[in-house]
């Protein structure tokens, strides 16, 4: 790989969607130029800290490799999360803000943030472009004179080939994913768990049957603009009754829906003609992402219907290996989903810092494996599957 150009874009409209998507994988919808132009378009990023910066690479034959990224005066919006790393710079008198994520804003979902064309099919061309560009990113921060890169949700075995010089810092984190063994139906899941939590699950799906509601799935094209309106309102309303400005708009909801189209599912719950819940996922070919949840009406367990257990009825159908519902939620594990890891990696420009940031996270890495295998521990499958 030679004669490489570099391109820092500051908005996706700088590049032609087709050469965009061309990058990384087609069926991860986040990546997707659909979806993070959108968050750019619909007023989801500026306002709340996000400032797009677009680092690509090209051949002769066009762009061959990029990374979205985004820098960054908080952490609002990233659920990876440094404000202690923020502390102790203001202790030290230094400034932790401005600092650089290669992130999906609002988006704790684990995939590719390195961005290949599909022609790179060598493995030592593909790290070379990942390692050129970690290089250009490093450049970048000091130049710029930011504090940090962070690389947030990257999928493990990419992110631990990162970088020598220092070598990155890997935080981990816990989430909770469900797991499709080849189930038929819905009953070939719940066969798999303990008597008592099967139990639960059919008692809690039939509170949810015995109500006067009519639940259904639709796609993204298929929702009307007067239904997507519906969903911004349930999703605001979360937000402004428990954590002030929702960071996503109305007609970001609309855009990706009619861009993304199968990409994009809902799952509405409607009481007579009003829709009075809804929950909003993201498919790729093998995983399914839930993202958003909203409502105005308390019914005793319609969130886990919505959120897990059409979710899961909706992977058995299309074959899907892999439920990611989101971030936290210990809850989730009697309905399923087992313990998770999730990784990060991190350079801090300052090696003191750097070296100190690595210690806190020998640290915590040790306490997270515990956690992590004590959440196992409550695991509801049966012992013997």
């Amino acid at each position: 790989m030679v004669n490489l150009e570099v391109e820092i874009l500051q908005s996706l409209a700088e590049i032609d969607s087709s050469e965009w998507n061309a990058l990384g994988e087609a069926d991860y919808p986040f990546t997707r130029h659909e979806f993070l132009h959108a968050l750019d378009q619909h007023n989801c990023l500026h306002q709340f800290g996000w400032q797009p910066v677009y680092f690509v690479l090209r051949d002769a034959a066009g762009a061959v490799a990029a990374i979205p990224s985004y820098i960054k005066h908080n952490s609002y919006g990233e659920l990876v999360f440094d404000h202690a790393w923020a502390q102790a710079y203001e202790r030290m008198g230094r400034d932790y803000f401005p600092k650089l994520v290669s992130a999906i804003p609002y988006t704790p979902a684990t995939g590719p943030r390195f961005l290949l064309r599909g022609d790179v099919v060598d493995p030592s061309q593909q790290q070379q472009l990942r390692d050129t560009l970690v290089r250009l990113i490093q450049q970048f921060c000091k130049e710029q004179r930011l504090s940090s890169w962070h690389l947030l949700f990257a999928r493990e075995e990419i992110a631990k080939t990162l970088g020598s010089d220092p070598a990155l810092l890997y935080r981990y984190d816990c989430q909770f994913h469900w797991r499709n063994h080849d189930y038929v139906h819905f009953d070939d899941f719940l066969a798999r768990l303990s008597s008592r939590k099967r139990k639960n699950i059919r008692r809690e799906r039939a509170s949810v049957a015995a109500e006067a509601l009519h639940i259904e799935r639709r796609f993204g094209h298929q929702l009307s603009a007067a239904e997507w309106q519906r969903v911004y309102e349930l999703y605001a309303g979360i937000f402004q009754r428990k954590y002030g400005t929702p960071t996503l708009t109305e007609s970001f909801f609309r855009a990706v829906g009619q861009a993304l189209q199968q990409r994009v599912m809902v799952v509405l719950a409607r009481n007579e003609q009003q829709i009075i819940a809804a929950s909003l996922f993201f498919v790729s070919d093998s995983t399914l992402f839930g993202r958003v949840w909203g409502c105005d009406e308390y019914y005793n367990h319609l969130h886990f219907e919505c959120c897990y257990y059409q979710g899961i009825e909706f992977c058995i159908e299309q074959k899907l290996r892999h439920f990611d519902p989101g971030a936290q939620g210990e809850h989730k594990i009697s309905r399923g989903f087992l313990p998770t890891r999730t990784c990060s990696a991190h350079w801090l420009a300052d090696p003191n810092f750097h070296q100190l940031v690595g210690r806190y996270l020998e640290d915590e890495e040790r306490h997270m494996k515990d956690y992590c295998a004590g959440l196992m521990e409550r695991s509801p499958y049966r012992r013997d599957t």
